[in-house]
């Protein structure tokens, strides 16, 4: 007879070899978009610096600044903390809080009054999108268009009989699946083998009878003659490729907010597109 006990191994030293199991992160089948709830990591579109993609107990995707900041030099209106992955707009009386990359962003207006922590951080923020510009690393996006242009900065999309509201316009959405390089894919979602087409339509569904706006025709983004898994892609904010990739996971939110014309009036566009504007004769 011999033992069957197996001999611990060891390193040179004697100390014996600890092996630390592996944790692998899973992804509930249920979950419709196959993103995990932790911080999703990006960057600004406007100034190129990095943010943090968390939601909040509304559903709705926020960004903030990567870095804790202390609670006395944020303004307590200013203050965010995250708890569970959840972002809460509120203060968790610690001496630590976030804060919103809007506050910070050096391409957009400072808040009034700002204070001397958060102008300071805005300026080295501006450092660092100026060596991003200087080494061509990073390109600003179009600038916004003035109010009532012919280009929607927000366009409202109709899709799956639903009305929403998009973060960015109808050609600069982006995919959010992952690529092989473990990146988020630059393609847009936009085919333009396949574009939907702008109407004007009145802001109110009759259905709502939402008595409080004034009747008024909008322009939309109309998506609803296309064929249903058209529309699933879009409303997945997913790219013709990644689309048809059914293993690729999602590396950022889905940016779709659901439509409301009174929440969301100062985005509404009277007028079609340049494009497609009607020409009379």
């Amino acid at each position: 007879m011999h033992s069957t006990h197996r001999p611990t191994p060891r390193h040179w030293d004697g100390s014996p070899v600890v092996s630390h199991r592996r944790r692998v992160l899973t992804i509930a089948a249920n979950c419709p978009s196959r993103l995990l709830h932790i911080a999703q990591r990006g960057a600004c579109r406007d100034c190129g610096n990095r943010i943090d993609w968390h939601t909040t107990t509304d559903k709705q995707p926020v960004a903030l600044h990567p870095m804790e900041l202390p609670a006395r030099a944020v303004p307590e209106p200013l203050r965010w903390h995250v708890a569970s992955g959840i972002a809460h707009p509120a203060d968790d009386a610690s001496g630590w809080c976030r804060t919103a990359h809007t506050i910070l962003c050096p391409a957009r207006a400072a808040p009034q009054p700002p204070s001397p922590a958060l102008d300071h951080l805005r300026r080295r923020l501006a450092l660092h999108t100026r060596r991003l510009l200087d080494t061509g690393a990073f390109t600003p996006r179009t600038p916004p268009t003035a109010p009532g242009a012919c280009r929607p900065e927000r366009p409202v999309v109709q899709l799956l009989y639903g009305r929403y509201l998009a973060a960015h316009p109808i050609d600069d959405i982006q995919c959010v699946a992952q690529t092989r390089r473990r990146t988020r894919c630059h393609q847009p979602v936009l085919d333009p083998a396949a574009p939907g087409h702008w109407i004007l339509t009145p802001a109110v569904l009759r259905r709502h009878r939402q008595l409080a706006l004034p009747a008024v025709d909008i322009a939309v983004y109309d998506l609803g003659g296309r064929p249903y898994a058209e529309q699933v892609r879009w409303r997945t904010q997913r790219c013709p490729i990644h689309a048809a990739t059914t293993g690729a996971a999602d590396l950022a939110l889905a940016e779709w907010e659901p439509f409301d014309p009174i929440k969301h009036y100062a985005h509404l566009a009277t007028r079609l597109p340049r494009a497609v504007r009607r020409t009379s004769g």
